[in-house]
């Protein structure tokens, strides 16, 4: 045993050492062996390449996960080069809220399969992290709400922090562990001051078995709602059920409470029959309770990557 462990390292061993190296050689495979495990789980990779790699570098586990991630990266953009043209209308909507900003973004895959790994969840996470903290700056810098909106293109340049890799490389590694065209879609960033609110809500909602990933929601529909309202004990549900409506009904524009229902103010968020109470509007539901409602982003999973693809 110790003999053809030590040529696995390129070490020469003549007979007579064989019996005193035993015991080293036995400690040392046990040792191979719990590093394998906290690689495996570590990284996620497979026990075969986490072997390789320690193989690799005589049981450094830092510079084997470092070519792990270099050998997922090169075969991940290997597999999007080929799986580029393949249809990407699965994926989630992502948010995540951090005090007065929040974050919606779109990631798309090819199956509701890869949509439920934890791996493209993670990248949604990513995706959304990179966007919060690309708009870090402004926060402070406005006196009322603000809305900012990035495009694929420009998410995929979005890093984690400085000196991180971009975040399309981050696609490129979930590619080559999932085996999935993905494609980064759309991101949405409001921040407001403290006397407005920011209402979410994702329907279809993913179940996160994840701890790292308890931040965010996942679903396929989501909806960010900016309101106004001077009683804090209204707004997480308040907000909720404004959500809930934009998702169900999807307005185009917030309108005014003088709209009237029907005609042309059918696609107006104030004039619409709130969702959740059809007797009335959604005007007539939030102005006895003293909210303004003054604007909201809806996300559908899909719609533009649908119009992308046949248009």
């Amino acid at each position: 045993m110790a003999a053809a462990f030590c040529r696995v390292l390129g070490v020469k061993v003549v007979p007579w050492q064989s019996a005193a190296l035993f015991h080293v050689g036995t400690r040392l495979l046990s040792a191979d062996k719990d590093l394998l495990v906290k690689l495996r789980k570590r990284t996620g990779y497979s026990f075969v390449n986490c072997k390789k790699a320690l193989e690799k570098f005589c049981n450094d586990s830092k510079q084997a996960e470092a070519w792990l991630h270099e050998q997922a990266q090169k075969e991940g953009w290997s597999k999007a080069s080929k799986l580029q043209g393949r249809k990407t209308k699965e994926g989630l909507v992502g948010v995540l809220q951090d005090g007065h900003c929040a974050v919606m973004v779109e990631v798309n895959c090819e199956t509701d399969f890869v949509a439920r790994n934890v791996k493209f969840q993670q990248l949604v996470q990513q995706a959304a992290l990179g966007t919060m903290m690309h708009y870090q700056g402004e926060r402070e810098q406005h006196s009322t709400y603000v809305k900012r909106f990035l495009k694929a293109d420009e998410m995929t340049k979005l890093k984690m922090g400085t000196g991180e890799s971009a975040l399309s490389d981050q696609v490129a590694l979930a590619i080559g562990k999932l085996g999935e065209n993905m494609a980064l879609r759309r991101a949405a960033w409001i921040a407001v001051p403290s006397n407005l609110y920011i209402g979410s809500y994702v329907h279809g909602a993913m179940p996160v078995e994840n701890t790292s990933l308890s931040s965010m929601e996942f679903g396929k529909y989501g909806a960010l709602v900016v309101c106004e309202t001077a009683d804090p004990n209204l707004k997480p549900e308040l907000g909720r059920r404004l959500c809930q409506h934009v998702v169900g009904m999807t307005p185009l524009s917030v309108g005014t409470l003088e709209d009237e229902p029907g005609g042309d103010s059918e696609t107006r968020m104030l004039a619409q029959p709130f969702l959740l109470e059809p007797s009335i509007t959604v005007g007539q539901y939030v102005q006895p309770r003293g909210v303004s409602v003054l604007d909201f982003v809806r996300f559908e999973c899909g719609e533009l990557a649908e119009s992308v693809e046949t248009g």
